[in-house]
């Protein structure tokens, strides 16, 4: 059983200045909830309820979030505004929250290769919280950890995304496995539209196996000189099988603001549509 989580939430968010000099992009609400807050959601309904988090200067806002606020909870105590925090309580009840920083940005590899003290020898999940997902009949990493159990190896969530936006995204070569499941060859990080195998499209969900972090420590810089995680899940796609999953369900790219808009619309709509039609008298 796969029991932590790892959040890598040390970015700068610069596609959301001005609103993010102060505040966390992960902080940001989609509706009345911040981002990071579904992502500790997904997690802990697959299991994993030891959260990490790889975290940064200015980062302060999500380790009080997942923390009491008294003088906040004595003033609403007894009200209906008290409702809106049962969610966020229910998670601080369930779960166990760690923090270390990452010092400097030098790459997803790296942030996860930073994470290594909380995670320990054992393998783990990873949630980028700028991918927020909506899983069909169950969350993303839900279905993950259930090929995970059968296979026990490491899994990227990957989705088919428009030919001329592979240059955005890590993708994918591999060969057919069973439905929704590749056996990966090879990963590009951020290529070309005429030098990407595929237009399968690697997303912020990741199952990784403890061995990751030995090939992280002796990974030279990648593209752009950061430590790249599709070139350590090369390495380990080279030594033993690394799979490639197509979720059910849909991403929105909330680290862009396209992305940001269009979840927000989402989720408002669902909300309003769970709530009960009043008759207007």
């Amino acid at each position: 059983m796969i029991t932590k989580c790892l959040f890598p939430v040390a970015g700068y968010g610069t596609r959301f200045l001005p609103a993010t000099k102060a505040m966390p992009k992960e902080m940001m609400p989609i509706v009345n909830k911040p981002l990071i807050q579904y992502g500790v959601q997904e997690a802990m309904e697959a299991g994993m309820r030891q959260i990490a988090f790889v975290t940064g200067r200015r980062k302060r806002a999500i380790e009080d979030h997942f923390d009491r606020t008294y003088e906040l909870e004595d003033q609403i105590s007894g009200t209906t505004a008290e409702k809106n925090l049962e969610e966020i309580r229910a998670l601080m009840k369930e779960c166990t929250f760690s923090y270390t920083r990452q010092i400097q940005m030098q790459g997803l590899g790296d942030a996860i290769r930073t994470g290594e003290t909380l995670i320990g020898d054992q393998p783990f999940g990873v949630i980028l919280a700028d991918d927020l997902c909506l899983g069909d009949g169950q969350p993303v990493l839900s279905q993950m950890v259930e090929i995970f159990t059968k296979y026990q190896c490491s899994i990227v969530a990957i989705e088919e995304v428009p030919q001329q936006e592979t240059e955005k995204y890590g993708i994918i070569s591999g060969k057919l496995l069973e439905d929704r499941l590749f056996i990966v060859d090879s990963m590009v990080e951020k290529p070309p539209v005429h030098e990407a195998p595929s237009n399968h499209a690697i997303i912020g969900r990741y199952i990784l196996t403890p061995d990751i972090f030995d090939t992280l420590r002796n990974l030279p810089p990648g593209k752009n000189g950061e430590i790249q995680i599709t070139d350590a899940l090369n390495v380990q796609a080279k030594k033993k099988m690394v799979l490639g999953y197509q979720f059910k369900g849909i991403r929105f790219d909330c680290g862009r603001l396209e992305g940001f808009v269009a979840a927000t619309n989402h989720f408002f709509n669902l909300m309003h549509a769970s709530k009960p039609s009043q008759s207007v008298k």
